[in-house]
């Protein structure tokens, strides 16, 4: 009985406590997405991504190879639809996502890099609430095509970007 007063007396001054931290951060620098994130804040949103996929997603494994044409084909996508924020590196160094809170993440990095293909596919399909990321739906083929193209993302060369870059200038051309 004493451990779970003590455990419940834990509880509620965590909760207190980062009641207290979130109540300070929005009176010191308002609630503005032009803020860079406290620590806990970037903490939390990274391990609370997990639970923007079903259970299972994790699990699931591309079907498709890594096949050179199925890379061109969601390098064009890319460029034609996620690069307006994830930038055609996927660095996401872009001017919407300046202005993003949650920012869009690099999504050459380990962080990124290391969800499951299962995962990468689902928050493609469906976005994460609460942040930029919508869902985009789509065929499921190329919401596969996507996953491939965000693993080659580091090793992206100079002349893909030169082709992602043709891309960003029809779009630009063809307009809303």
């Amino acid at each position: 009985m004493r451990f779970l007063k003590i455990a419940a007396w834990t509880a509620v001054s965590v909760i207190v406590l980062a009641v207290a931290a979130f109540v300070l951060q929005v009176r010191s620098h308002g609630f503005s997405a032009r803020e860079k994130p406290a620590g806990y804040e970037t903490f939390l949103a990274r391990h609370l991504r997990g639970l923007a996929s079903e259970p299972d997603a994790g699990s699931l494994k591309n079907p498709l190879e890594a096949a050179p044409l199925a890379i061109a084909e969601a390098r064009d996508h890319f460029a034609d639809h996620c690069a307006t924020c994830h930038g055609n590196r996927g660095d996401g160094k872009t001017q919407i996502n300046a202005g993003l809170y949650p920012p869009a993440p690099d999504m050459r990095e380990r962080r990124t890099q290391a969800l499951s293909d299962g995962e990468l596919f689902y928050i493609i399909k469906n976005g994460v609430r609460f942040t930029g990321m919508p869902g985009w739906g789509g065929s499921d083929e190329d919401n596969w095509k996507l996953v491939l193209f965000i693993r080659h993302l580091p090793r992206l060369t100079a002349r893909e970007l030169e082709f992602m870059s043709e891309v960003n200038h029809m779009a630009d051309e063809q307009g809303p």
